[in-house]
């Protein structure tokens, strides 16, 4: 069970929620939420006349909302906002989205009731999810169309999951003997107005790197061996002289992986191959700056899950509301973009690897990885797909926040194209992972045709391919392509 308190998520903390983790809310931060909604009952007695709480939204802000119709006037919000298209985010990116949610509302600064967070968590508890459309939203003012969705969820209407199917919300929401709520003024806005598609979507990515970056070390040290490449390059003082963290950290881990035990090291520990190709040489500055960028969006990211990103803000020491933009998405539009140059790089330079391990040219190893070349055609088309995978990471790489169409009349003059980075942040991710794993299923082979152990420090990925992987001869591609994959993803768990 892990709680929420609006100041405390973290990448990892969303990711095991995504999977099935139940959530907790913490009564301190519940008490604030409660004393913060006190402010909105007082601007309703004092009748004042403030934006989203009493007036219409966007270019409506100067129309003034008759007090018998303020509940409708939320329910019309989230009804007409409710106006996503495409393919639904999955169920795990759905949970990530609410828990992101409650964690926003829990800062008290929505002027939100207890109610509506409780029934939030008691959905994701019970696995009662909204269908949410992936596409319709620009990341300002928020993820208003995907939040929408899930707000419907709450007053009983929109689509919910019931397995691979949609069942109308109230209809999920009654087997699960729960029970929808009657918004109340500001209440529509408060659970729309935030940037927690872009938010949730990037986390994921980022807790998914977060062991996937390490990871491609240890298979570039294996692709090294099968290589028979040289550690020279990782020496210490080469990097000293350029503290880039990232690179240090990236040859200090070369050096772990690859300083003891390799037969294959001695075996051509006298050869006159003084340096090698970039691919193998300058990792330490490729995947270094892969580490940086992670660290700097990561870091981005994780603030802003635990920030208040509504609009108006809710004072409760002033007692005030106050029109700001926080809901503005171009700090994780801009983190989740260059997290995703930095993944289609990572993916490249992999690609490079593989080129030299299937190309008789480079190393001394059998074209394609295979010793009955004709007969068999080994990696061949393991590397066509390789090619084909990082061509398309290109294109995906491209930035999405240096776009903008003004909407809303022109009120909204400038957008962050957000939810469109973090999409495309995930899609590079898969690709990735699968890019990672050819590479991983040549190096086991190349490995294994030198005959020879490698470094001590490998042996364990090594052995985990080895287990899940026969030596090599040609049988359908995809199926070693599967057991690979899995095999990583125990590794990179320590399953």
């Amino acid at each position: 069970m892990i709680q929420l308190n609006g100041k405390t998520l973290t990448a990892a903390s969303l990711a095991a929620i995504a999977a099935g983790e139940q959530v907790s809310l913490d009564p301190a931060a519940l008490a604030l939420v409660k004393e913060n909604r006190g402010v909105i009952d007082r601007i309703l007695a004092e009748k004042r006349v403030v934006y989203g709480i009493n007036t219409g939204f966007g270019q409506f802000a100067t129309v003034v909302i008759a007090e018998d119709q303020l509940a409708q006037l939320q329910l019309n919000l989230i009804r007409s906002h409710a106006a996503g298209v495409g393919e639904p985010i999955t169920v795990e990116q759905t949970r990530a989205l609410m828990a992101a949610r409650i964690n926003c509302l829990l800062k008290a600064h929505s002027g939100i009731r207890i109610e509506p967070i409780e029934l939030l968590r008691d959905c994701l508890n019970q696995n009662i999810l909204p269908v949410v459309p992936g596409q319709g939203s620009v990341g300002a003012s928020g993820d208003l169309a995907p939040l929408a969705h899930m707000a419907l969820l709450l007053v009983g209407e929109g689509l919910a999951w019931d397995g691979d199917k949609h069942i109308p919300g109230g209809e999920a929401l009654a087997k699960a003997g729960l029970k929808p709520i009657q918004l109340q003024p500001k209440e529509g806005l408060a659970l729309i107005n935030g940037t927690q598609l872009i938010t949730s979507l990037g986390n994921l990515a980022v807790a998914r790197l977060q062991k996937l970056i390490p990871l491609a070390d240890e298979i570039a040290a294996l692709s090294l061996e099968a290589l028979r490449g040289t550690t020279a390059a990782y020496d210490a003082r080469i990097h000293n002289a350029r503290p880039h963290p990232g690179q240090i950290e990236v040859a200090a881990h070369m050096r772990n992986l690859l300083g003891e035990g390799s037969e294959i090291a001695e075996s051509h520990r006298d050869c006159n191959r003084v340096q090698d190709a970039y691919s193998l040489r300058c990792l330490p500055q490729v995947h270094g700056v892969t580490r940086d960028a992670l660290k700097f969006t990561a870091e981005i990211l994780e603030r802003e899950l635990n920030s208040a990103t509504d609009n108006p803000m809710i004072f409760t020491d002033t007692q005030e509301s106050r029109s700001g933009g926080n809901f503005h998405g171009q700090y994780p539009a801009f983190a989740c973009d260059v997290l995703a140059i930095a993944v289609c790089d990572l993916a490249s330079i992999s690609e490079r690897r593989q080129e030299r391990m299937v190309n008789p040219a480079y190393s001394d190893l059998p074209a394609f990885l295979t010793q009955q070349g004709g007969l068999e055609s080994g990696f061949m088309m393991a590397h066509v797909t390789s090619a084909a995978l990082v061509s398309e990471m290109k294109g995906i790489a491209h930035p999405a926040c240096v776009d903008t169409i003004p909407t809303s009349a022109g009120k909204e003059d400038h957008v962050s194209m957000g939810p469109i980075a973090a999409r495309k942040l995930l899609r590079a991710v898969d690709a990735l992972e699968h890019v990672l794993s050819i590479e991983a299923r040549m190096a086991l082979e190349g490995v294994r045709i030198i005959g020879l152990k490698p470094a001590l420090g490998v042996r364990p990925l090594f052995d985990r391919l080895a287990a899940a992987c026969t030596p090599w001869n040609d049988r359908p591609m995809y199926e070693e392509q599967a057991k690979t994959l899995q095999a990583l993803r125990d590794h990179a768990s320590g399953k």
